[in-house]
């Protein structure tokens, strides 16, 4: 809808007025063909219903609308127009083009925002200010405040679960992995015969070389070498074998005997300084004769992905391991 006309202080052209409201224009578009000017709002109302220009009839759809010229948006900024709060007490006349400007600071605008100073501080518009209510409003925005916590909430839970699923999906593929190691086959899974070990016999022979190892004790965490060179690497790697390590993951193990290779907890220097606390809830096996540990991720779930890694990790000691 336009503005009423009789608002404005002189006489308005013709061609500034919307044909179908018969007020001056307001936000105007125009028809391309006949060039028929009329307010937004009401020549979208007109089309909603038929698909013709309301003064001559010619096809049109929204779609073809387009703004009026600049000739005719001066014009109508040059009008000068009573403000819309003259009911209120406002005197104001000001030019079109800065009607709105005078509206947001109107003093006599009952819908301008003003602070409540009853205590809770709210934006309130003015002329509501005197059915406002505190305690109401402010026990309505903790609501509102509460069911969007619960919201995020409820996102935070589905994206926890859609996290457990893919861990487990990850697992089941490690698994995989692990059995078609043991078997050293290069087809897949799917395809292997009956016969052939699964992975509950990866499992037992690991756990059964586990059994075998001494439990250790760390007692110096800040004699760890993180990057062993490549004579004690192999020195490790021999006793390994002679405990019987299986040797499906005798090489894995060995890679992650380096830093390089390490999960996030362990990668640097910084978090290695940031953990030590947590080295404790390690379990660790005892390499015969050396001082190592290794320590399986199947007897370290509790530590977590950021402090474990498949199969498990080689730390070696310049000394304090009991």
């Amino acid at each position: 809808m336009g503005y009423d006309i009789v608002r404005f202080t002189s006489t308005v052209d013709e061609e500034l007025i919307c044909t179908i409201c018969s007020s001056v224009l307001e936000d105007p578009l125009q028809a391309p063909a006949c060039e028929h000017a009329f307010c937004a709002a009401c020549i979208h109302e007109w089309l909603n219903h038929r698909q013709t220009c309301p003064v001559d009839r010619r096809i049109l759809t929204p779609h073809q609308l387009k703004p009026v010229p600049r000739i005719l948006k001066n014009l109508l900024s040059k009008l000068t127009i009573t403000c819309e709060n003259a009911l209120f007490g406002c005197e104001g006349v000001v030019r079109l083009d800065q009607l709105q400007s005078h509206l947001s600071q109107c003093e006599h605008n009952p819908k301008r925002p003003v602070n409540c100073e009853q205590g809770c501080g709210l934006v309130v518009p003015f002329d509501e200010l005197p059915q406002h209510n505190c305690v109401r409003e402010l026990n309505n925005l903790i609501q509102n405040q509460n069911f969007k916590q619960a919201q995020l909430q409820a996102q935070i839970d589905d994206q926890r679960q859609q996290l457990n699923e893919q861990k487990r999906e990850i697992q089941a593929l490690k698994d995989m992995i692990r059995a078609m190691r043991v078997i050293n086959l290069p087809q897949a899974l799917p395809m292997l015969p009956s016969n052939l070990p699964q992975p509950d016999h990866y499992d037992n022979e690991v756990h059964q070389w586990l059994s075998g190892l001494q439990s250790a004790r760390v007692t110096r965490w800040g004699g760890m070498i993180s990057t062993p060179d490549a004579v004690l690497q192999a020195v490790i790697r021999r006793s390994l074998a002679d405990s019987g390590c299986p040797p499906g993951i005798l090489n894995e193990l060995m890679e992650n005997a380096h830093e390089r290779k390490w999960p996030p907890g362990l990668s640097t220097l910084e978090t290695r300084q940031l953990n030590r606390r947590r080295y404790e809830q390690y379990v660790c096996k005892r390499i015969p004769g050396k001082q190592a540990v290794v320590i399986m991720a199947c007897e370290n779930e509790h530590m977590g992905e950021s402090m474990t890694l498949e199969p498990g990790l080689v730390m070696i000691f310049a000394h304090g391991i009991e």
